[in-house]
């Protein structure tokens, strides 16, 4: 007897640029979505009042109009903070949710999904290879900062602290 499971992880929330993509797969159909947590939701004072839990909610609300879970489901929610409130959320609905790490095929599309993002807003695919991306983006980001900034999860603390001055100081180095 397979176990009706629904699984469901996240990518792009250690990134610097864009929001966060979250996917869920009902196997073994395999029934696959995405959705994403736009950027706005990262910049202030959305950030500072953390929208981003708030879409991660509205997505697992529809997670569960597309895939139509019964209440003997298991819903197997990657650990990572952005899908707490889902976890949280659907327990309140009343499913069974446990948190995992997710590993294989949906790790692997909901990457896809982010570098599919990425690549919509313009980053070359070779800035895109590396799972490790940070400076690459920071990089990026500094060759047109005041154009790119608006892809900048720019609530970060870290960003307004530190590495909005580092672009800016990388992209006035290359203007002299």
């Amino acid at each position: 007897m397979s176990e009706n499971v629904i699984l469901i992880d996240d990518a792009g929330w250690g990134d610097l640029i864009l929001g966060v993509v979250i996917g869920a797969l009902k196997p073994p159909d395999p029934r696959y979505m995405e959705r994403r947590i736009p950027i706005s939701s990262f910049q202030p004072p959305n950030f500072e009042n953390k929208k981003y839990l708030d879409d991660a909610v509205k997505i697992a609300d529809e997670i569960v109009e597309v895939m139509r879970p019964d209440m003997e489901t298991n819903f197997k929610v990657c650990s990572g903070y952005v899908l707490s409130s889902i976890r949280k959320h659907l327990r309140e609905r009343g499913f069974r949710v446990e948190e995992v790490e997710i590993t294989g095929e949906l790790q692997e599309m909901v990457e896809r999904g982010y570098i599919r993002w990425c690549k919509e807003m313009g980053v070359p695919t070779e800035r895109l290879e590396d799972k490790r991306r940070f400076w690459t983006f920071l990089e990026w980001v500094a060759e047109k900062p005041r154009l790119r900034e608006n892809l900048v999860k720019t609530g970060w603390k870290s960003w307004k602290k530190k590495w909005r001055e580092k672009a800016h100081a990388l992209d006035n180095s290359k203007r002299k």
